[in-house]
């Protein structure tokens, strides 16, 4: 008898209960040990590289994943909303979301290729971003991982991203011990995609069935893009907010910024995995709730933001009054310049908590064709703010717009949709009352 199992039996917890315990244990161990391998392994690679090539490194994986949006065209949520509705349709939503993924990742990387040849000057960077674009091809097997997550089933996926981080490390450890250059390390970072691809594979074939059996469906593309498109452009503007500071910071300052960028950028990316590990495991439960109770979905969506955002901003402040010693006793002291990144960067993950909490509510109501609005202007408030900031304050100056972008994206631009104001109302009550929620997450579950 498993652990979860003697569980049940102890405490009499049902069956429906157990398994979203256990998704969710299984999503932040894997989660924990996906950063913090991480975290470790990039402390010794930024430590080896130094600010300078560190940050070239970054800036190479930034610019590809500005592209990354087009290559897989805001299918995830979609598809995870669908097969949580129809699991019969599995072969036809996966293979369908496959194919289509596929597409749009070849596209995806003949812009990156064009674009680099075209504005990057130097050659080892055009090669190497040239050569990274490859992962955009192969985060096309990501459709395993959503049909994992619509079954509230992470054990398996979780168990492969680990494998993946223990082997990815063992292989940057052995580069380091040889002395290899920059460049081995960011084939390194790109083996770990296809690492993770091919566990994907292995797990579904032995846990759900023939990946042969995919089917590829005319009018379940048309509607997968229908539904995918205004995610597309909100993701669009998402990940050129969320990235492309750090392609700004290495063409106005220099790659070194870059590096110290990142350091803090790093720890920020263990932040956030709070609020995206509750809402993967929140959302086909609250899938299933609406089904049967709108009272009752309300109720649970309201605490589910409240218990999210707290949790997050208590996190923050927690990483923003330790950062220095985070970065001095971690990357060196030659990343100490990152400190001030840091604290104002931990907050992020407030933003983060609130966008993710409505996003997910509007993902499950089917009201994502107004979300493109508020992140195209958020795309735009961050590319200004960045172009008066950073040559005033440099890295501090494009951790400012961070926070400014996320919590306007997240929230306040809100005020601006009409369709949107009930979930700012829903942000309003958790920002200003959700903290009398923080002990009542069992109610998530009941």
């Amino acid at each position: 008898m498993g652990l979860f199992d003697k569980i049940a039996a102890r405490f009499n917890v049902s069956e429906t209960k157990l398994k979203v315990f256990r998704n969710l244990y299984w999503a932040v161990v894997g989660k924990v040990v996906t950063l913090l391998g991480s975290l470790l392994v990039g402390i010794m690679v930024a430590r080896y590289l130094g600010p300078e090539q560190y940050g070239l490194m970054n800036y190479v994986i930034s610019y590809v994943a500005l592209f990354q949006v087009l290559a897989s065209f805001g299918l995830d949520n979609i598809e995870i909303r669908e097969e949580s509705k129809a699991s019969d349709k599995r072969d036809v939503i996966i293979g369908t979301a496959f194919t289509l993924k596929c597409i749009f990742a070849l596209v995806a990387m003949a812009v990156v290729v064009i674009t680099a040849l075209l504005f990057e000057a130097d050659v080892f960077t055009k090669t190497m971003i040239c050569m990274y674009s490859l992962s955009m091809l192969l985060n096309s097997f990501g459709v395993i991982r959503n049909h994992f997550t619509s079954l509230v089933w992470n054990e398996y996926v979780v168990k492969t991203e680990i494998s993946r981080t223990i082997i990815g490390a063992l292989i940057k450890v052995i580069l380091l011990m040889l002395h290899a250059p920059l460049v081995w390390f960011i084939v390194a970072t790109l083996f770990d995609v296809l690492l993770l691809a091919s566990g994907y594979c292995v797990a579904y074939t032995k846990k759900i069935d023939k990946i042969s059996l995919w089917r590829f469906d005319k009018e379940w593309a048309i509607y997968l893009i229908k539904q995918s498109f205004p995610l597309l452009l909100s993701g669009a503007a998402v990940i050129i907010y969320q990235r492309i500071d750090q392609i700004m910071i290495g063409n106005m300052i220099d790659k070194a910024s870059v590096g110290q960028f990142s350091v803090a950028s790093k720890f920020v990316e263990i932040l956030i995995f709070i609020p995206t590990i509750m809402s993967q495991t929140i959302t086909p439960i609250l899938v299933r709730i609406r089904e049967k109770s709108q009272e009752e979905y309300e109720r649970k969506a309201q605490l589910f933001m409240n218990v999210t955002v707290w949790v997050c901003l208590l996190m923050a402040i927690f990483v923003s009054v330790f950062s220095f010693w985070l970065i001095r006793y971690t990357f060196g002291s030659d990343y100490l310049l990152a400190v001030p990144v840091l604290q104002i960067m931990a907050f992020k993950i407030v933003g983060m908590a609130l966008s993710n909490t409505a996003g997910q509510m509007i993902i499950i109501e089917k009201m994502q064709k107004y979300a493109f609005i508020r992140n195209l202007l958020g795309c735009i408030v961050c590319v200004l703010l960045n172009l008066w900031l950073i040559p005033i304050y440099g890295i501090v100056g494009s951790a400012i717009v961070t926070i400014i972008t996320t919590m306007f994206v997240g929230c306040f631009a809100n005020v601006l949709i009409r369709p949107y104001h009930r979930y700012l109302i829903l942000q309003l009550r958790t920002l200003f009352f959700g903290w009398k929620d923080l002990l009542h997450v069992r109610k998530l579950f009941l």
